[in-house]
């Protein structure tokens, strides 16, 4: 396994996933019963953003490093995002983040005392990493291992509430096949649960592919939330321009607030021509 996240930190792919797990997390503490976070794919937690593997890419810096100024945001998108640009801290004199909350730390700053996580990392050094950060943190428990295996392994969780963010590093040519299959497994076994399943979108035909496995299945709610920074035209940037978020069993009110929120995104982290954004219901409303 040779994905290192620390390179990709706080880039517009984070901020899209990490501002809508916070959204579904505020949810979820809406109710006083406990809930469970099952991190299947959680790396170190944290990334230090001045670090040489940071700065290599310097990725954050069309993506976290745009959220320095808000003052020209629409007063309902900022309302969304102010719990997610709350955890963001300590800034730099420039007012950017010198550190940036990956899931793990997002979860576990947005749970309670009754609230349990389950965060899982094959890669050993990045273990080695999240292990440290929560070790003296009883809510939660880290694990070596396959996150698809720990999926199968801890569903359906005792609180029979809660979370499971599937978020590979799309290493394998398989990836969404396997993901899929993990995530369906887990479903049978847990239907209520809420599952956000994140995705890249390199390629139109494999992406299509994948939300027609949910089409095709008998899972009743199924929400695709779509972000695209654009930015493919000749003499403009390479790499990574769109993303996803399959949410099964979404909080009712997820589809509203991602209707606010991503044209704001948009706006916001747009690399050059294509930038845009969905959301569309695969299965069910």
């Amino acid at each position: 396994m040779n994905y290192r996240h620390g390179f990709h930190a706080g880039n517009f792919a984070d901020v899209f996933k990490h501002a809508l797990l916070a959204r579904i997390l505020v949810y979820l503490a809406r109710k006083q019963s406990p809930f469970r976070v099952i991190d299947t794919h959680a790396g170190e937690g944290d990334y230090d953003l001045a670090n040489e593997t940071a700065q290599r890419t310097l990725e954050w810096r069309d993506g976290v490093g745009r959220f320095v100024d808000l003052s020209d945001a629409p007063a309902s998108a900022r309302a969304l995002l102010q719990i997610w640009l709350d955890l963001l801290g300590p800034l730099d004199s420039d007012g950017r983040p010198v550190r940036y909350p990956g899931s793990p730390l997002v979860a576990a700053r947005l749970m309670r005392e009754q609230d349990r996580a389950i965060f899982c990392e094959l890669r050993p050094d990045a273990f080695a990493e999240l292990r440290r950060r929560f070790a003296r943190e009883p809510r939660i428990k880290t694990l070596h291992l396959d996150g698809y295996l720990g999926l199968g392994a801890f569903i359906p969780p005792k609180e029979n509430r809660g979370l499971v963010l599937i978020d590979p590093p799309f290493e394998r040519t398989d990836e969404f096949e396997a993901m899929f299959a993990a995530f369906e497994t887990a479903y049978r076994k847990w239907p209520t649960g809420i599952y956000a399943l994140w995705h890249p979108v390199k390629d139109a035909a494999k992406a299509k592919r994948f939300y027609d496995s949910f089409v095709k299945s008998d899972i009743r709610r199924a929400l695709l939330l779509r972000l695209a920074v654009g930015g493919q035209g000749p003499g403009e940037g390479m790499g990574l321009r769109e993303t996803g978020l399959v949410i099964v069993n979404p909080p009712y009110v997820l589809a509203e607030e991602g209707a606010i929120l991503l044209p704001f995104l948009v706006q916001r982290l747009a690399q050059g021509r294509g930038a845009g954004y969905g959301v569309d219901w695969l299965t069910g409303e």
